[in-house]
């Protein structure tokens, strides 16, 4: 995914660049809008990006620059690592790569679920009633093992 990102971004910010010195004489005013658009998807992709997670209390906080998404762990069915549960997921509504794989995905795996994943090969699967999570720590073991012991409290 840091590949992936690193290229993006250098697309992103690149294409502007190339745009500009190509840019003919008395361009047309949605010139603009295509100099802008690229570096504004960045900086959006940027604002949602995974920083790491935290568990307080009944509380899992998924960590964004400058806020925290609140994930509820009280009614929190099952936890467990899957190295493969992204596996083979198309993209519902989300970032498919960009900072992170943030959105709705689904797969035969696990149907519809919401990822909050950087590096696919960490999966931890949060089952719920009525709803799929995945995330990506850094130590996957070590997260489920102080997930149950949240839940078990």
């Amino acid at each position: 995914m840091r590949w992936l990102t690193a290229l993006t971004a250098i697309l992103l910010l690149g294409l502007p660049l190339i745009l500009q010195q190509r840019a003919p004489a008395g361009h047309h005013p949605l010139f603009a809008v295509a100099l802008w658009l690229p570096p504004a998807i960045l900086a959006l992709s940027a604002l949602f990006a995974i920083r790491g997670y935290a568990i307080d209390g009944h509380t899992l906080w998924i960590l964004r620059p400058g806020w925290k998404t609140r994930i509820d762990l009280r009614a929190l069915q099952s936890a467990e690592v899957s190295a493969d549960a992204m596996k083979g997921s198309l993209r519902v509504f989300g970032n498919g790569g960009l900072f992170g794989f943030i959105g709705l995905f689904r797969n035969t795996a696990l149907g519809r679920y919401r990822a909050f994943a950087t590096n696919a090969a960490n999966c931890v699967v949060l089952r719920f009633a009525e709803r799929t999570l995945v995330v990506t720590p850094d130590r996957p073991q070590q997260f489920v093992a102080a997930l149950e012991l949240t839940v078990s409290r």
